[in-house]
């Protein structure tokens, strides 16, 4: 678990040095994501050499903790946005005007996606 999480960290670090480095228009922790898909990709297509963690499954079941932990993230960002209530009254209107453009933006673009790469695969 030691080792799976230290893959994790590392893939992040390095995706943020890199968009910092090379001034990407992507997050850093987006970086580290398809490094780490990377790292997937090659170990699973060359399994042997790699330490037992990489290939047991530990990393997947290290992931799917993280993962059913997600939600005590958020209680920093709520912190956040309680301790800036005047911002929230001052410009509430504009934020959640925001929000709900940009959420249906982001349908919008899935569904192009996945209009395109269904006629693509010819489903």
């Amino acid at each position: 678990m030691i080792l799976s999480l230290t893959l994790l960290l590392l893939c992040q670090l390095v995706g943020e040095i890199l968009a910092r480095a090379l001034s990407l228009p992507v997050p850093g922790p987006v970086v580290g994501m398809a490094l780490l898909l990377g790292v997937l990709v090659l170990r699973d297509r060359r399994p042997g050499g790699l330490p037992a963690p990489l290939v047991d499954g530990t990393l997947e079941r290290t992931g799917k903790g993280l993962l059913a932990h997600l939600s005590l993230l958020f209680v920093p960002a709520g912190a956040g946005v309680i301790g800036r209530l005047d911002v929230l009254a001052a410009h509430g209107l504009a934020l959640a005007a925001a929000l709900v453009v940009s959420t249906a933006l982001a349908l919008v673009a899935t569904v192009l996606t996945f209009s395109y790469v269904a006629k693509r695969t010819g489903r």
